[in-house]
C-alpha cells in the first residue's frame, strides 16, 4: 500500500493511493495515519480494503508528511562510499548517527525556507525507514519485521552549520525548520521485496546531480535497524533516513549550494518522487 495524508498544513486527512494514481480517502475508517495504523495487524486490514470502495478525492491536493507521531528521526552519515570520498572523509567502520529534531519535518513539496544565516544549503536524496513496531536490541536477522514501510526524503542542510559552525554537532546544520521533506508517501514493507535494490535520484531546476542505488549502500538496511536499536528504543513511527549518495553540491568543483528560487526534484523507485522551492524567510 502506499499510505499518504493529504490536505491543509496540520489539518491533514489519512489516504491510500490506489493502482489508478487516485487518492482514496481513509478518514470515515481511521483518524489519522500514525503509530497505532503501522502496526502489521492494522496494516492487515487496511490492506484487505477495495480501493474502489472508498471516496475518491480531487486532484490537486497538497500532500502532507505521510504519517504522524514522529517520535524521533534517526539520520545516518557517510553511508554510501562515494559520497564519502567526495566529502573528504574516511569510511566509517560503524554506521555515523546524529539526528534531525521533529521539527524539521515538511510536506514532500512544500517550500524550504532559508534559515537567517543561511549560507550554503545543499541537498540529498535518502531512503527512509519507517519503524512499525517497538525495536530494541533486535539481530539483523529479525530487523526488517519491525519495518512498517520506506519512504523518500530529502536531508537538506546547512553546511557551514554542519561543519565549520557544528562543534562537532551535525544536527546544527540539519534540523533547520521545513529541511526534512518526507513523502509523499508509506509505501509498505510488501510492496519492498528488497530496500537494497532501488534507485535514487535528484535535480536541481531540472539538471541531475545524484544518481544513486541503495546497493551500495555501506551498511544496508537490516545493519541500521538492529544497530540503532542496540543505541536506543525504536518506537512505532520513527523514522531512519539512510544516508545519500554521491553528487551533492558540497561534492562538486567548484561546490555548488542552492539559490533562492532553486527547485529540488527527488525520487526512489517505487517510492514516489518529491519537490521543493527554495525560498527566502519572510
Amino acid at each position: 500500500m502506499k499510505l499518504l495524508r493529504y490536505g491543509p498544513r496540520g489539518r491533514e486527512k489519512p489516504g491510500l493511493l490506489d493502482a489508478h494514481g487516485t487518492i482514496r480517502d481513509l478518514s470515515g475508517l481511521i483518524d489519522d495515519i500514525g503509530p497505532r495504523t503501522l502496526d502489521p495487524e492494522a496494516l492487515r486490514v487496511l490492506r484487505a480494503l477495495d480501493p474502489a470502495r472508498l471516496r475518491a478525492v480531487d486532484a490537486g491536493q497538497r500532500l502532507g508528511i505521510p504519517w504522524s507521531g514522529i517520535g524521533k528521526i534517526v539520520a545516518i552519515g557517510l553511508n554510501y562510499r562515494d559520497h564519502a570520498a567526495e566529502a573528504g572523509l574516511p569510511i566509517p567502520a560503524e554506521p555515523v548517527m546524529f539526528t534531525k529534531w521533529t521539527s524539521c519535518l515538511n510536506g514532500p513539496d512544500d517550500d524550504v525556507v532559508e534559515p537567517i544565516e543561511a549560507s550554503r544549503l545543499d541537498w540529498e536524496v535518502e531512503l527512509g525507514i519507517v519503524i512499525g513496531t517497538r525495536a530494541a536490541d533486535v539481530p539483523e536477522s529479525a530487523a526488517l519485521e519491525h519495518v512498517a514501510g520506506y519512504c523518500v526524503a530529502n536531508d537538506v542542510t546547512d553546511r557551514a552549520f554542519q561543519m565549520e559552525r557544528s562543534g562537532g554537532q551535525w544536527s546544527k546544520g540539519k534540523g533547520f525548520d521545513t529541511f526534512g521533506p518526507v513523502g509523499p508517501w508509506l509505501v509498505t514493507a510488501d510492496e519492498v521485496p528488497d530496500p537494497q535494490a532501488l534507485s535514487l535520484w535528484l535535480d536541481v531546476n531540472g539538471e541531475r546531480m545524484q544518481t544513486g542505488n541503495t546497493a551500495t549502500m555501506i551498511f544496508g538496511c537490516a545493519q541500521l535497524v538492529s544497530y540503532c536499536s542496540r543505541m536506543m528504543t525504536l518506537e512505532p513511527g520513527d523514522l531512519i533516513i539512510t544516508g545519500t549518495p554521491p553528487g551533492v553540491g558540497m561534492g562538486k568543483t567548484p561546490p555548488r549550494y542552492l539559490q533562492t528560487g532553486d527547485v529540488m526534484t527527488l525520487g526512489i523507485d517505487g517510492l514516489g518522487r518529491q519537490s521543493q522551492r527554495l525560498v527566502a524567510r519572510r
